[in-house]
């Protein structure tokens, strides 16, 4: 079972705003990006049809404390943690690492709750059990990782 991914990157100039540091929005793109990540390695989609019915992943929550800036080509390891999975909703923090500092630094701190969901013919989203399939390969992070 998982409870953890680290996905590394590198700064584009395009993520950056008018005083060269990465704009806050795109720290909320990087945890997605972490979270799609986990979900393939485990054989899985965000967006799947291989559970019957198929599921989905809203956001519900999602929050992001600014430590240190990061800027253009520097390398940013995000490491995500499951802090929590309920019958009908994951939560995830994160945090972020500018590797290229000697010692690395901590720049940011991130969490994140999706809720699993299914569609009706109509469109609509109503929360729905996390499918076993899922599930069962997904474990919240020991306490000590999560402090």
């Amino acid at each position: 079972m998982a409870y953890q991914f680290k996905a590394v990157r590198r700064v584009e100039f395009s993520e950056t705003d008018m005083a060269g540091i990465v704009h806050y929005s795109n720290f909320f793109r990087y945890m997605e990006t972490a979270e799609h990540a986990f979900f393939r390695s485990l054989g899985f989609s965000v967006v799947t049809d291989r559970t019957e019915p198929p599921v989905g992943w809203p956001r519900v929550h999602a929050e992001c404390d600014f430590l240190q800036p990061l800027r253009f080509e520097d390398e940013v390891e995000i490491h995500m943690l499951v802090s929590e999975k309920k019958s009908k909703a994951l939560s995830y923090v994160f945090r972020f690492w500018k590797k290229n500092a000697s010692p690395p630094v901590e720049v940011a701190r991130g969490k994140l709750t999706v809720v699993c969901v299914t569609h009706d013919a109509d469109g609509k989203m109503k929360a729905a059990p996390i499918p076993e399939s899922i599930a069962d390969k997904i474990e919240v992070a020991p306490a000590d990782l999560l402090k």
